[in-house]
This record gives C-alpha cells, sequence and structure tokens, in this order.
C-alpha cells in the first residue's frame, strides 16, 4: 500500500473533480483553488461532521454567521492593524520576496522559529548563507514588517472613500455578537459560540497546494467561561480537538500536539494539533486560552459593557474565552492524504482507492446497471428511491470492473449492481469499497442497510 505524493494529490484533485487551478482558462491565479463538485461535497460534509461535534451534541452551543466585512475599529481593538504582520526580506539578486521563517525552516526544519527574534533570524540567515528559493544566492535585505490584512475601499465617490477589511479570521465575529447570543438564547456561563466562514490572509508565500492559501475557510469555536475555570476547559478542548479527528478518521499516528513556547499577546496558553503531511508536520488546528483580552478590548475601544452578570454569585466580570479553531481546507487536505492510496491485489494488479470515512465521501453509492440494455430501468428506480436520502452517482459505461474502479477511486463506500437476479428476486449486488467483499441485499431493505455506516 503507498501513500500519494503532493504533486500526485494535486493531480488526482484535478483529475477527478476535487480541486482546480483557480481561473484555470486564464492561466491561473497564484494559490487560489476552486473546488470541484466532489470537493465540494468533502467539504460541505467535514462542516457537517464539526457542527454535529461542536454543535449538536454540546450543551449551550450556538451557531452564527457573522459579516466579512466589519467596522475597522474592530480590528483596531483587536489588535489586527498595528500587530498582524509577517517578517519579510526580499532577495537583493533576484528581487524576490520570502518569509524569514520559512527560509529557515525550509532550510533547517529542527529549527523552532517561535522562539527567534527578527535580530536572531536575519543573524542565522546571514551565519548559514541561508539561499534563495529561486536564485540560490543569500543576499539579503534586512526583515520589514507585512501586515496580512486585504484592504479595501467602501464609498460612493473619491472623496467619500473609507477603508475597511476583509477579515483575517472569524472569532471577532463571534466575540462582537458575545452580548447578543447571552441576550437571545438566554443562556448562562459557560456556553459557546461556533462559525464557519472565509478568512483571507495577504500571505506572501501560500504554498504546499491548498495548506497555505490567501483565502481560507475557518471553522472556529469559541467558549466563554469565568476566570479560574479557563485552565480545565483549555485542556478539554485539546482533547475533544483530537477526538474530532479520530471521529472524521484521521489516524492517532498522524497526529501530535505541539505547544507554543512563544505566546501571542493575547494568550495565557497556546497548543496546535498537527498532521503528517508529505511536506512535513502542519497544523490543522490550534486551540488558544485567550483571557477576557478580547472581550476587554471590545469593551474599550466601543464603550459597550462585556460584562457578565453571574446571578449564583451576584459578581459582574468580564468572561475569559477558550478558543478552538480549525482549517477546513488544511482538513479536506488531511482527509484526502490520509484516505487515499494505492493498493496491490491478490491477481499482482493495482488499484487507486479513496479509503475515507464514509461519513466524509462525497458520493455514498454507485448505481450499476449490469447490462444497459438489460436493466437500465430497474437500476434507475434504485437509484431515484436511493437519492432521496444520500448522494448517489449513476454509472453505465464500460465493463462492472472498471466501472468499480473509477467508485474506488473517488471513495464511493458502496456499489449497487443490478442484474438478472434482481429482475427475478427483487434484490441487489452490494459491493463493499475498502474489503470488495459482496452481499445480496432485498431492495427494499437496501436504504436501511446502508444507513447503518453513513450517518451521524
Amino acid at each position: 500500500m503507498r501513500k500519494v505524493s503532493m504533486e500526485e494529490m494535486a493531480a488526482y484533485c484535478n483529475r477527478y473533480g476535487f480541486i482546480f487551478q483557480g481561473s484555470e482558462i486564464y492561466g491561473g491565479l497564484a494559490n487560489t483553488w476552486d473546488y470541484g463538485p466532489l470537493g465540494t461535497r468533502l467539504k460541505n460534509n467535514i462542516k457537517d461532521a464539526w457542527r454535529y461535534f461542536f454543535i449538536q451534541i454540546r450543551e449551550n452551543s450556538y451557531e452564527l454567521d457573522s459579516d466579512i466585512l466589519m467596522n475597522p475599529t474592530v480590528w483596531k481593538a483587536s489588535g489586527h492593524i498595528d500587530s498582524f504582520t509577517d517578517p519579510l526580506l526580499d532577495c537583493k539578486e533576484c528581487k524576490t520576496r520570502h518569509r524569514a521563517d520559512n527560509l529557515i525552516n525550509d532550510f533547517d526544519a529542527t529549527i523552532n522559529t517561535d522562539t527567534l527574534s527578527e535580530e536572531q533570524m536575519v543573524n542565522f540567515i546571514i551565519a548559514k548563507k541561508v539561499p534563495c528559493p529561486k536564485c540560490g544566492k543569500s543576499n539579503f535585505t534586512d526583515i520589514r514588517k507585512f501586515n496580512l490584512m486585504f484592504a479595501t475601499q467602501r464609498g460612493t465617490t473619491q472623496e467619500t472613500l473609507s477603508t475597511i477589511y476583509l477579515r483575517p479570521e472569524n472569532a471577532q465575529g463571534e466575540y462582537v455578537n458575545f452580548l447578543n447570543v447571552l441576550r437571545t438564547m438566554r443562556t448562562k456561563l459557560p456556553f459557546s459560540i461556533g462559525q464557519i466562514g472565509k478568512a483571507f490572509r495577504n500571505e506572501i508565500t501560500p504554498r504546499n497546494f491548498t495548506f497555505r492559501t490567501i483565502e481560507f475557510e475557518q471553522m472556529e469555536y469559541q467558549t466563554f467561561c469565568k476566570k479560574g475555570n479557563d485552565e480545565d476547559l483549555y485542556d478539554y478542548f485539546k482533547d475533544y480537538g483530537m477526538k474530532f479527528f479520530e471521529y472524521i478518521g484521521l489516524s492517532k499516528e498522524c497526529l501530535k500536539f505541539k505547544d507554543h513556547e512563544k505566546l501571542a499577546h493575547y494568550a495565557k496558553a497556546a497548543c496546535d494539533i498537527e498532521y503528517l503531511f508529505p511536506f512535513g508536520w502542519g497544523e490543522i488546528n490550534g486551540t488558544h486560552n485567550r483571557t477576557d483580552f478580547d472581550l476587554r478590548m471590545h469593551q474599550e475601544f466601543s464603550g459597550k459593557s462585556m460584562e457578565y452578570f453571574d446571578t449564583e454569585t451576584n459578581e459582574k466580570y468580564i468572561p475569559y474565552v477558550i478558543e478552538s479553531t480549525y482549517g477546513v481546507d488544511r482538513l479536506v487536505l488531511a482527509i484526502l492524504f490520509e484516505s487515499l492510496v494505492e493498493e496491490e491485489l491478490e491477481s499482482r494488479d493495482t488499484r487507486l482507492v479513496l479509503k475515507i470515512n464514509p461519513l466524509l465521501a462525497p458520493i455514498k453509492v454507485n448505481i450499476l446497471p449490469l447490462i444497459k440494455k438489460r436493466h437500465t430501468e430497474m437500476a434507475k428506480k434504485v437509484y431515484s428511491e436511493l437519492q432521496k436520502y444520500f448522494m448517489v452517482s449513476y454509472d453505465d459505461a464500460n465493463n462492472i470492473g472498471k466501472r468499480y474502479r473509477r467508485g474506488d477511486a473517488i471513495g464511493i463506500p458502496y456499489s449497487v449492481t443490478i442484474d438478472d437476479t434482481t429482475l427475478k428476486n427483487n434484490t441487489v449486488t452490494v459491493r463493499d469499497r475498502d474489503t470488495m467483499q459482496q452481499v445480496v441485499v432485498p431492495v427494499d431493505e437496501l436504504k436501511s442497510y446502508l444507513s447503518d455506516s453513513m450517518s451521524f
């Protein structure tokens, strides 16, 4: 069984309709990607799994959908306008721009750049003669700060234009709606607000396919609590994140915790969960104890009290926040790498198979009439009935073996074959993608048979 490389994964995604190059017919736009029919379904299934795990089965957990564009003072209060920057330097030889920490990590992956100051990074690059990825020379400018937010303008005339920003994260939408959710849901601490949405960062060196891009989707989760309960909740959500990843099908041996040694200005503690990609370990989750920083700053800048009145103790206080955030695009990539293998069969033939968790599979069932002229009418009836409950495909091209292989390659968990026995006994043959074993199931029991393994 062989895992695929990053280059093979990009080719696979393009071939089978998971991910395409953005604006491809115009030569593309660097580091923009469009999700195809199967990729879109996979993304939606991951989001549904997150909603089930974080919203549906948790108490006092609420979802919202805040706007991408917000009052610019939000970003002043959060610190993004003043401090949301990357350490960039330019190659004096070929004029390309690079992140200093990426240059160092590409040169020596054992170096933890989180612990290095800008001066230390420059000194390392000079001392080790770290090369430019494009021209191979080591002749760089000093580090300069580069703000990662995309700025745009709003107004009807040139004289009335004002600067606003595409959000670089979803979390602030949850903080500024803290009072609204508290009021309308009539809830008490601790409670959580979750949100799925797009974010934008003007990354200067996006790379590794869809792992790091300028436009991405986050599943954010903020839990508001009383100071003193924050440390236990922080530990809880670290473990809960690991359970979620195992629930959707990521293997334990490819997951690990990585505590932050260098903390952001708002954080009391921070930890990532990383997945082992072909390029190495990469972050797919971050859990942070943000203390009362965010609500306190929004109270200061807005003039609105963010205090919570505790009816049990008659206290007023600004809650602490435990954040647990998940990258949708990175999870899609992790699930694909976890699942896609080239498998050698007993016949010494090979097959490409996406052994994806049936919960996440873009298409659940493949309907296959054995002989097109003879079995199409019955196959269409089975197809029409099952598509009320599952995402179903219909394939009548080529021989049955090739149709099995196509379904295996895109991760369809079950293939249902309609043949002469179906016409005679009203039974179908159900083939399992992973084991390739086949069982005979009555047509009127087919829906319940398939449902057992494909529901949250």
